[in-house]
């Protein structure tokens, strides 16, 4: 586990984290930037608005459940796609992630892209309303805090075909303690032995923390591939349940 939330890594929110934008929520950080920030999106969200109501012409090329999945909290009404293509050719409209080796037929797909020009481009695609963000600083400081745990990721780890499943499959792949944090109740309250202590092992975060997370809803000084599309639902629409 490290703690540098570059380009390509996971966020994993500690089971303490309480924010609902962010309970047990795995995050794909796409940019980090020492100026600018943090953009990420959430990777385990998925709402019951299907990709077909929204963004019609991209249904077919969409991975199942071919659902818009809810990004983050900030502008929630703008779309952008993650896209993996099958070798090292670039496709129109599509850019790596910046900085992650690990995930090189992974990156961000713009949505003004004609789909026409990528039925053979691409082998998976997500569509993610929104997106998180951190001001310069601000996720680092969270880190150290104990809310987030910065861990590898992997390139079925965007694509799940279970996302309600994915915050303990990313954990469970760990070495040591750490792995045996996916047992961990929802209600970390629960299963206390008579002593008050929970049957786990210390979990490396700060005894007590009930993190609050503010997000940063501004503008981003630069475009990004994917983030110019809009949706035509309103941003209520993403917000039904939690996986």
């Amino acid at each position: 586990m490290g703690s540098d939330p570059k380009a390509g890594r996971l966020l994993v929110a500690t089971p303490l984290l309480g924010d609902p934008n962010f309970k047990r929520a795995v995050v794909l950080v796409v940019e980090h930037e020492e100026v600018e920030g943090t953009l990420g999106v959430v990777l385990n969200r998925p709402t019951a608005i299907g990709v077909g109501q929204v963004l019609e012409q991209w249904t077919e090329l969409t991975t199942e459940p071919s659902v818009v999945f809810r990004g983050g909290p900030v502008a929630p009404n703008s779309a952008l796609a993650l896209a993996l293509i099958p070798g090292k050719d670039e496709p129109v409209g599509w850019r790596a992630l910046d900085g992650a080796p690990s995930l090189a037929r992974l990156g961000l797909l713009d949505l003004d892209t004609p789909p026409g020009l990528l039925t053979t481009a691409i082998t998976s695609m997500r569509v993610y309303a929104g997106y998180a963000g951190w001001s310069p600083g601000q996720l680092e400081a969270e880190i150290e805090e104990g809310a987030w745990y910065v861990l590898g990721a992997e390139p079925g780890d965007v694509f799940a075909p279970d996302p309600s499943l994915l915050w303990r499959q990313v954990l469970r792949r760990q070495d040591g303690d750490l792995a045996f944090v996916a047992t961990y109740p929802d209600d970390p309250t629960l299963n206390l032995s008579p002593g008050g202590r929970p049957p786990y092992p210390p979990m490396p975060l700060c005894p007590g923390l009930i993190a609050k997370i503010a997000i940063v809803s501004g503008p981003r000084s630069r475009a990004r591939a994917g983030s110019s599309a809009r949706l035509s639902r309103t941003g209520s629409a993403y917000s039904d349940g939690d996986p």
